[in-house]
């Protein structure tokens, strides 16, 4: 059975830093591309940033570029999403998706709010 498991979100301040984590089981983890995407309340999903198989070549949306970072560990089957000098905006529950499309894991929430 496929498993995309996100943590690591919380309630934080506006100016401060997260991260978050999908844990993967089900699949060869190491052979797939991996995405985060983000819906906020009342928007539709968003994405948010992608990393190759073997992590060497991400892409991240424009807007979230300098402050958010995809990375993986393929020896933990982990992906990760390093989000810093995170604003009101950033609200959203947060995705963990396999880049085909074929499976999302059940968000974990980030409230960025003073």
């Amino acid at each position: 059975e496929v498993q995309l498991v996100e943590s690591g979100g919380a309630l934080v301040q506006p100016g401060g830093s997260l991260r978050l984590s999908c844990a993967a089981s089900g699949f060869p983890f190491r052979h797939y591309a991996m995405t985060w995407v983000r819906q906020a309340p009342g928007k539709g999903l968003e994405w948010v940033s992608t990393i190759s198989s073997d992590g060497g070549d991400t892409s991240t949306a424009d807007s979230l570029q300098g402050r958010f970072t995809i990375s993986r560990d393929n020896a933990k089957n982990t992906l990760y999403l390093q989000m810093n000098s995170l604003k009101p905006e950033d609200t959203a529950m947060y995705y963990c998706r396999r880049s085909d499309g074929a499976y999302r894991g059940q968000g974990t929430q980030v409230t960025v709010s003073s």
